[in-house]
């Protein structure tokens, strides 16, 4: 839903609190990349930019399994659940993404990002942005703050990869989806 402004729902803030403005340029950097990825057939999800392996397809489960990752283990120290409960550093989802349907592929994402958004919306209420965060590793203190952080900058990295995807499948351009787009429910 638009805010009385009518700016679209994906907008962070013009004036607002530090985590309206975390969590709103995190679900921005969301939107835009599922606008990018969104409405492609398996072999739009399929194409590739030059010797690289990275496919949207392919950025669809990374991004699913960053975001089941990181709202579990690193956030609480809970493992991930099927199909995402991979050793660190042992991702797959570049090299499986080929094998599942588009709608597996965006069923993922798209289930992944709400279990996400809700488990950090719900650590922010519980304990602020300054909370210690579970990351893995009990000799190292990181706070929620910058576990988000993180997270933003990996979507910034593949949208950025997702730029140049989509506009090899379709000419796509753009910073930000058109306002009348939605993302999926």
């Amino acid at each position: 839903m638009t805010d009385p402004g009518g700016a679209p729902p994906w907008e962070p803030p013009m004036a607002g609190d530090e985590v309206s403005h975390l969590l709103g340029a995190l679900d921005r950097q969301r939107a835009t990349f599922r606008w990018k990825a969104d409405g492609l057939d398996e072999d739009g999800l399929a194409v590739r930019v030059g010797r690289s392996e990275l496919t949207l397809g392919g950025l669809l489960l990374h991004l699913a399994s960053v975001e089941e990752e990181i709202s579990t283990w690193r956030l609480a120290g809970q493992r991930p659940g099927e199909p995402f409960d991979v050793e660190a550093g042992h991702d797959t989802s570049f090299a499986t993404a080929a094998a599942r349907s588009p709608e597996d592929l965006y069923g993922a994402y798209d289930a992944a990002v709400a279990r996400s958004r809700g488990r950090f919306e719900a650590a922010v209420a519980d304990g602020g942005l300054d909370q210690r965060v579970h990351l893995g590793r009990p000799d190292v203190h990181v706070n929620l703050r910058r576990l988000l952080f993180d997270l933003l900058e990996e979507y910034g990295r593949h949208t950025g990869h997702a730029d140049l995807l989509r506009e090899a499948v379709d000419g796509r351009v753009g910073e930000d989806p058109p306002e009348d787009w939605r993302p999926p429910a």
